[in-house]
């Protein structure tokens, strides 16, 4: 197996949205009524013209809700309120078996849902064989003091989201909807953000799954000692991946940059997504024209790093769970965008004939049975 990835050819491979087609799909806005009568649905609809590469555009009817899992070693230090010892597996149970929010809201609103685990710690017996089929090691480093993977499971984690990417397209996925599952992962983002970025552990350190003040305080300091590490790799973004990242953050990456040459849309859920794009970036500057940011958490780092991909984030419903959500809450805009601006209309809604109901006793009946 080749263990190296030329980082080089995604910035000649990741094309631009088509122009052409947007521009097409603002004419078409512009025939249906004034501008800016429908808001942020113009943008969206427009949008979604350009990464189609066609207009009238495609209503979206193949999305996908796709979540990357992972522990962190920097989680034995008590950075979350989630147990570091088994959260991670169990929230990918809850996923997989349907009770997870993320689970109910894509069967509400009509999207597929996929886990690949790519370094749960846990048994990989525990899972399907289709979520573990992407497995890279289980858990990492503490970033804090050792690199979370090696060079070697940093490019296989790599190469294992690209191939995610190819499978998606592959299989016909029109609208990716992404997020993440792993305790201790928004520690791990805001590193990366703040070495990219160039501030302190301060300015990045989020409450993430709920923190009080002391545990900020432990959290603090992890991220301000794990950015040490960071900044010497700086230039090297597979290395800084590999020092201060994990498995699910270069699966991530892989993944985005590899959606982006297969001309595949992603909607961008919390901070740990953001940070993986950010680091996307680096590698190819074109790439963020192909996703959009579904959520602002609150998390101070991703607000950082939506700042510097210039990406605004569709809605701000103050949700901090993760694992997809707020990705998720952010389809029905773009269907409806996709809808708004279809070549053929929706078929008319048909009501259901009404069910024979039981004749009930009137008021005077009951008064002649006293």
């Amino acid at each position: 197996m080749d263990t190296t990835v030329d980082l080089d050819t995604f910035s000649s491979l990741v094309e631009r949205p088509d122009d052409s087609a947007r521009r097409a799909a603002e004419e078409r806005w512009q025939e249906a009524g004034p501008r800016g009568g429908l808001g942020k649905l113009e943008e969206l609809g427009s949008w979604l013209s350009s990464v189609q590469g066609r207009s009238p555009v495609r209503p979206v009817s193949a999305p996908k809700v796709l979540l990357f899992a992972a522990d962190h070693g920097v989680a034995a230090l008590g950075v979350s309120r989630l147990p570091a010892d088994g959260g991670t597996a169990a929230r990918v149970r809850a996923v997989l078996d349907g009770s997870a929010p993320v689970a109910r809201l894509a069967a509400r609103y009509g999207a597929e849902l996929r886990v690949v685990d790519v370094g749960v710690d846990t048994d990989p017996a525990n899972f399907p064989d289709e979520v573990v089929a992407h497995r890279i090691r289980r858990g990492s480093g503490r970033i804090d003091v050792e690199d979370a993977l090696t060079p070697e499971e940093t490019v296989r984690a790599f190469r294992a989201g690209m191939a995610v990417a190819d499978e998606e397209a592959d299989s016909g996925t029109d609208l990716v909807l992404l997020g993440d599952l792993g305790v201790g992962s928004t520690t791990v983002a805001a590193v990366l953000v703040g070495a990219l970025c160039g501030t302190d552990a301060a300015a990045v350190c989020g409450r993430g799954s709920g923190i009080d003040d002391r545990v900020w305080m432990v959290k603090c300091a992890t991220i301000r000692d794990s950015l040490r590490r960071a900044r010497p790799v700086l230039g090297d973004q597979l290395a800084l991946l590999g020092a201060t990242g994990g498995a699910d953050f270069a699966a991530i990456t892989g993944f985005l940059l590899q959606a982006a040459v297969r001309r595949l849309p992603v909607v961008l859920d919390g901070v740990v997504s953001s940070a993986c794009a950010l680091v996307a970036q680096r590698i190819a500057f074109r790439a963020p024209e192909w996703w959009r940011a579904g959520q602002s958490s609150g998390e101070p780092a991703q607000a950082k790093a939506y700042d510097r991909l210039t990406l605004t984030p569709l809605q701000d419903q103050g949700i901090t769970l993760g694992e997809g959500v707020g990705a998720v809450l952010a389809l029905p805009l773009l269907q409806a965008a996709g809808d708004a601006l279809a070549d053929e209309a929706p078929r008319p809604f048909v009501p259901a004939a009404p069910k024979e109901q039981p004749k009930l006793p009137s008021a005077a009946d009951l008064l002649r049975k006293l």
